[in-house]
């Protein structure tokens, strides 16, 4: 009975913790994606909006945060 309750289990602790650190990705490069409001709106300054940080970091972060979530699911 043991074995079959524990060949249900698909994930253990160690994949839990790599999802974890994977969504911190992406929630980092979420964060460091927002911004860039002008205080007047009829202003446009692309120095804000096309930032290296929220053009380059920050997609960079995300996709590396979506790698560990496809690591963490089949990590064995």
């Amino acid at each position: 009975m043991s074995q079959e309750k524990k060949s249900l289990q698909f994930f253990n602790k160690s994949n839990y913790i790599w999802m974890f650190i994977g969504a911190a990705l992406i929630l980092v490069g979420m964060l460091l994606m927002s911004g860039g409001k002008s205080v007047d709106p009829n202003v446009f300054d692309p120095n804000q909006v096309y930032s290296f940080r929220r053009v380059t970091l920050a997609p960079i972060v995300v996709i590396a945060g979506f790698i560990v979530e496809v690591y963490a699911i089949f990590k064995k």
